[in-house]
C-alpha cells in the first residue's frame, strides 16, 4: 500500500495557522514540485464550513498566482482545516508564508470573488465573502508561522 504523506504527519502535534513543505518530488528529467501544506485552523479542533473554503479556494487560486510563480494547483483539504498547494521549482516556507499573508490581508479588503457564475464554477451558490474574511482574520491574528511543531 502507497504511504501518504500527510496520513503520516502527527496531526496532534502540529501547531495552526502555518505553512509547511510536504514533500518535493522530482522528475526524471530534474523537474522538481513542491506540496505545501497551508494549514489554517488547529486539525481535530474546528473546521471551516464549505462556503468559505470554497470562496477561500477561489481567492487564494487567483491572488498567490500574482504572488508567487508557478503554481500548479490549490486545493481544499478535506478535513477544512487548510489547503494544498503544489508548486513548481524550490520556494522556501518563509517565502510561502509571506505570500499567504500578502494574499490573506488582500482577501480582508477584497469586495469580489472571481468565477462565481454558473459557467464558471461547479456550486457556484455555495460561497461566502464575510465567512472567508473572518478565518483570513483569525489567520493573520493567530500569526502565520513556517514552523508547525513549534512549542
Amino acid at each position: 500500500m502507497a504511504k501518504v504523506e500527510s496520513f503520516l504527519l502527527d496531526h496532534t502535534i502540529v501547531k495552526a495557522p502555518y505553512v509547511r513543505l510536504a514533500g518535493t518530488e522530482q522528475h526524471t528529467q530534474g523537474s522538481k514540485l513542491q506540496k505545501y501544506d497551508l494549514r489554517f485552523l488547529q486539525p481535530n479542533e474546528d473546521a471551516m464550513p464549505t462556503a468559505a473554503v470554497h470562496t477561500l479556494e477561489h481567492l487564494l487560486a487567483t491572488y498567490m498566482r500574482d504572488e508567487l510563480d508557478g503554481i500548479v494547483d490549490i486545493s481544499p483539504m478535506g478535513c477544512r482545516t487548510g489547503f494544498y498547494m503544489i508548486i513548481w521549482d524550490e520556494h522556501d516556507p518563509k517565502d510561502v508564508a509571506a505570500a499567504l499573508t500578502n494574499v490573506l490581508k488582500k482577501v480582508i479588503e477584497t469586495e469580489h470573488v472571481p468565477a462565481v457564475s454558473a459557467l464558471e464554477c461547479g456550486n457556484y451558490r455555495d460561497h461566502s465573502l464575510f465567512s472567508a474574511q473572518e478565518y483570513a482574520k483569525l489567520v493573520i491574528e493567530a500569526g502565520l508561522s513556517d514552523d508547525p511543531f513549534r512549542k
